[in-house]
């Protein structure tokens, strides 16, 4: 048995499970195996991931289970009803019943497509998380949302569904490419700007042990986001309300994946251009210290992602783009703000106006 780092719990009644964070836990197969019911189980990974750790979860299953792998092409542009398909295509004819478990061996686009997938198949069937990015690590692999993209936009078409469990197995960060852990740092940013300040301050003290992926840094770093996002997503599993606060900067990013193609700029990198954005507009209305806006751009900075959007993307593409989100409720757009570091909240008052003027500028300052 592996010695975990930390334990925590989505508290959400009878779809209540735990997320385990330490160091070694895709070779667990104890605690694998505690979550998996029957004798059939589906592991969908993709054709970079499977190379790196398919064997040691299959041993981990041991030999008494039958085990069908569907691999993936990697990248967000696979995140489709198509791949769906494809899943369904293995799995029925690998002869999966009701009381398979379907797990998820990957980053955020595996992570959706396999939720998505087990919950249609059969009407629901058990899933288990095992992600191996940073930013499917503190994000999406908790909370339940799964989905596919449509060319008119991200995650529209998808479900609420949450997993059994999520193993987060912190070893897997070590072979991420620079690029790709970035980007999850993009996510980490945002829980410490949306509702714990001191949590954003350590960032700005830590970053770099972060960049150097320090263990205890990195530990620290995704215990307090999966601990911040668990806590959100108990009170509002479907986003009727707060839940909301966790897509600060996701309305502009969203805006900017499907426009520059879905790919060619990571989920992380728009995210981190769209926080900024976010808080320059909480700053055009007075409610943060333009040094703030500062003190993000040199955090962003650090962390290596990006602080403005693309150069070809004018305020027409935003707004149309925008105009889509699945945040738009009765025609008014819902955007995330800040009042404060560490204090979001959700507006539905921003004029075109606004937004056009925010969205001309090409050097906030940040």
């Amino acid at each position: 048995m592996s010695l975990l780092m930390h334990t925590l719990h989505v508290e959400l009644g009878e779809r209540s499970y735990p997320v385990y964070i330490g160091r070694d836990l895709l070779a667990d197969p104890d605690l694998l195996a505690s979550h998996i019911p029957g004798s059939q189980v589906v592991i969908v990974s993709n054709d970079t991931v499977a190379p790196l750790y398919m064997d040691r979860v299959r041993t981990a299953l041991g030999s008494g289970r039958r085990v069908t792998e569907v691999l993936l092409p990697d990248g967000e542009q696979y995140k489709t009803l198509a791949t769906l398909g494809d899943i369904f295509d293995q799995v029925m004819a690998a002869g999966h019943n009701r009381s398979t478990t379907f797990i998820a061996l990957g980053g955020g686009v595996v992570g959706d497509v396999t939720g998505f997938a087990a919950a249609c198949y059969q009407r629901g069937v058990n899933f288990i998380q095992l992600p191996t990015t940073l930013l499917a690590q503190v994000d999406s692999s908790v909370g339940g949302k799964t989905a596919v993209n449509h060319p008119l936009g991200k995650n529209m078409i998808g479900a609420f569904y949450q997993p059994s469990a999520v193993l987060i197995d912190t070893n897997t960060l070590q072979t991420l490419p620079a690029r790709e852990f970035a980007a999850g740092l993009a996510e980490v940013i945002k829980y410490g700007l949306i509702c714990d300040e001191p949590f954003y301050r350590w960032l700005q003290e830590s970053m770099p042990k972060l960049v150097a992926r320090e263990e205890a840094a990195l530990a620290e770093a995704i215990e307090r986001s999966c601990s911040s996002k668990a806590q959100v997503v108990s009170v509002d599993e479907r986003e009727g309300g707060i839940r909301a606060i966790l897509n600060l900067g996701h309305t502009f990013g969203h805006a900017i994946e499907t426009n520059q193609g879905y790919g060619h700029w990571l989920h992380g990198e728009a995210v981190a251009a769209g926080m900024v954005l976010a808080m320059e507009l909480s700053v055009r209305r007075g409610w943060i210290d333009p040094a703030e806006l500062a003190g993000l751009g040199a955090l962003l900075r650090v962390a290596g992602l990006p602080l403005q959007p693309p150069a070809d993307m004018d305020p027409g593409a935003f707004l149309e783009l925008m105009a889509r989100d699945k945040k738009v409720v009765d025609g008014r757009l819902r955007l995330v703000l800040l009042e404060a570091v560490g204090r979001a909240c959700i507006v539905d008052d921003a004029t075109e106006r606004e937004l056009v003027e925010l969205l001309e500028r090409r050097d906030s300052g940040a």
